[in-house]
């Protein structure tokens, strides 16, 4: 069972067939993995684009090949504020992380659905606010994590893991992130633009019931996801799934979204378009990813 999960809310995946054109990767290694020649051959297809890495070069990054380039530029000529999504996305789990750090105490976090290193990635949020926090990304995505091990360093006093698996998981998850998190003290659970793709309503609220389960009162859920609220990004997302996505998304409505916290405490303003809460400076223009911060009682 695998899918391959996005870093960030709202994520329409692209998967068509264009021809191979290398770009530009973070290390070497990471280039000797997308080619396949690490470790006798990584499970990576370079020959189609992939979700992580139009996400990635939708945000900014510069982790992607001509062909992840040619379909961002495909979603976005189908739903032109996919990139306003992306970024949005991105200053959104900034301040939850931000928040979690430095006004909550939170010193450990368990990020799943990591996606492709960018600018202020959890780890490096938290570690400027706090040097000692401990941080587990998980995706099962295998070019994510061979960049992930590359590029994602701990400071000296805090300490970043990586593990392998996916969402729909969680008894592996927690069994792996308990090597470096101590589940007696408050975590930080974020689950960013993940559950979009586990397309059954229920499956999504157990697999988020257990995880929050397994964490200490006093924890927290932070998490965001694409929404109903815009037909013209369903429309984008339903275009994309049509044509045979091999990770078609699920947008859910925004009292879906917040079915996810059940039985937490929402911070104010709740479950709201991810470019309304707690923005700094003005908010900008309502987004479709919706997301929300809540506290474990």
């Amino acid at each position: 069972m695998r899918t391959t999960p996005p870093r960030s809310g709202g994520w329409v995946g692209a998967d068509a067939v264009w021809d191979r054109v290398p770009l530009t990767v973070g290390t070497e290694e990471a280039d000797r993995m997308a080619d396949g020649t690490t470790g006798g051959g990584s499970g990576i297809d370079s020959s189609r684009p992939h979700s992580a890495r139009i996400w990635n070069y939708l945000a900014g990054g510069k982790d992607y090949y001509t062909v992840d380039a040619d379909a961002a530029e495909k979603v976005l000529a189908a739903f032109p504020g996919m990139r306003d999504i992306t970024r949005t996305s991105r200053a959104f789990i900034g301040r939850v992380v931000t928040h979690l750090a430095g006004q909550e105490g939170i010193r450990q976090f368990l990020d799943i659905g990591t996606g492709l290193p960018t600018r202020d990635n959890t780890h490096e949020v938290a570690q400027r606010a706090a040097p000692e926090s401990r941080i587990v990304y998980v995706d099962n995505d295998p070019l994510v994590l061979v960049h992930a091990r590359a590029l994602l360093t701990s400071s000296p006093e805090g300490a970043c893991d990586y593990i392998d698996a996916d969402v729909r998981d969680p008894e592996r998850i927690l069994a792996e992130a308990a090597r470096t998190l101590d589940f007696s003290r408050p975590v930080g659970l974020m689950l960013m633009g993940i559950l979009g793709l586990v397309p059954d309503y229920d499956e999504a609220r157990a697999v988020v019931r257990r995880l929050v389960e397994a964490l200490p009162p006093g924890s927290f859920l932070g998490l965001n996801d694409g929404s109903t609220a815009d037909p013209v990004y369903v429309r984008a997302i339903e275009s994309h799934n049509a044509r045979g996505a091999a990770t078609p998304y699920t947008p859910r409505g925004p009292e879906e979204i917040a079915g996810f916290f059940e039985g937490l405490e929402l911070l104010e303003p709740g479950v709201v378009s991810c470019s309304r809460w707690r923005p700094e400076g003005e908010p900008g223009p309502e987004t479709a990813v919706y997301g929300g911060l809540a506290r474990k009682p």
